[in-house]
């Protein structure tokens, strides 16, 4: 019920207002700045999923926890100390956007349930096929693309050269270095 009550909420959002320009985001981490663009015409739900943690304030002091170098860094559900923050009911999955698992984008990070992406996030190292949509099935469906960077890709780049170690089997590609994620916030687009 509360998800439904959530999914309500957001297509109302999303209804009641103009439709919104490009959306862009800054990420200030420990590592550099990272800049960006959302793609809230193919992926709504997701933007509007994001934008809605971004404005609370959720991800700063957030870490990227998981870090695989030629495949991807993922951030945004816990805290520096490894402590899980709770988050909001789990959005429904638009993996099937058109948009492409391709370096440099971000994409909503979920379990082995369709439907169970909350805040954390991944951007894509490289073109990582095998993670978009192959069909509807729980191994096909894929992981929502919602937008791309667009500057600092040598942050994401240098996040990923980060020595990594095992602290536990949840933990099992964390940064030696600790990678904060100070702040994300909206940027003002002159368009």
């Amino acid at each position: 019920m509360q998800r439904l009550l959530w999914m309500t909420m957001l297509m109302f959002l999303l209804c009641a207002g103009p439709a919104l320009a490009v959306e862009t985001v800054l990420m200030e981490t420990s590592s550099g700045d990272i800049t960006l663009e959302l793609d809230d015409q193919k992926a709504p739900l997701s933007v509007a999923n994001f934008l809605a943690y971004v404005d609370a304030g959720f991800y700063n002091g957030t870490i990227f926890h998981r870090v695989i170098d030629d495949f991807m860094i993922q951030g945004g559900g816990f805290s520096a100390d490894l402590h899980k923050k709770p988050t909001r009911p789990a959005i429904l999955n638009e993996a099937a956007n058109g948009l492409r698992n391709s370096r440099g984008t971000i994409a909503l990070a979920r379990t082995q349930v369709v439907d169970s992406a909350t805040s954390q996030f991944f951007i894509n190292l490289k073109d990582n096929a095998f993670l978009n949509q192959r069909n509807k099935t729980r191994q096909g469906y894929g992981y929502a693309v919602f937008g791309k960077v667009v500057a600092g890709m040598d942050v994401v780049d240098r996040i990923a050269n980060s020595k990594t170690s095992r602290k536990s089997p949840m933990f099992a590609d964390l940064p030696v270095e600790t990678v904060v994620i100070q702040s994300v916030r909206r940027v003002t687009n002159e368009q």
